[in-house]
């Protein structure tokens, strides 16, 4: 069975950084581009960062330039580093699988806030 565990939130003061992780069970990486998502407080869930098997990335305007993803399929893991954060950034983070989303893991909490 498939299972996505995210990891690395917390609270953090504007302009800090954190880094978020994410470990799968399985063979979902194999092969298949991976992408953070955040649903925030009252907002639809939104990909933010995405990466495909051989490195390729791709970012929405939001975060670009201050979002780093990248991917060690050896450990079946996902990372987003997360430079400059913005209040607006606070939202519930997930990983999961481009197309064709797999089970929602149960994400990780980010805070921006002083």
């Amino acid at each position: 069975q498939v299972q996505l565990v995210e990891s690395g939130g917390g609270l953090v003061q504007p302009g800090g950084s954190l880094r978020l992780s994410c470990a799968a069970s399985g063979s979902i990486f194999s092969g298949n581009g991976m992408g953070w998502y955040r649903q925030a407080p009252g907002k639809q869930r939104e990909l933010v960062a995405t990466i495909v098997s051989f490195g390729i990335t791709v970012y929405v305007p939001s975060v670009k330039g201050r979002f780093t993803i990248s991917r060690d399929n050896a450990k079946n893991m996902v990372y987003l580093q997360m430079n400059n954060l913005k209040p607006e950034d606070t939202a519930v983070y997930y990983c999961n699988l481009i197309t064709n989303p797999v089970t929602w893991g149960q994400g990780t909490q980010v805070i921006v806030s002083s």
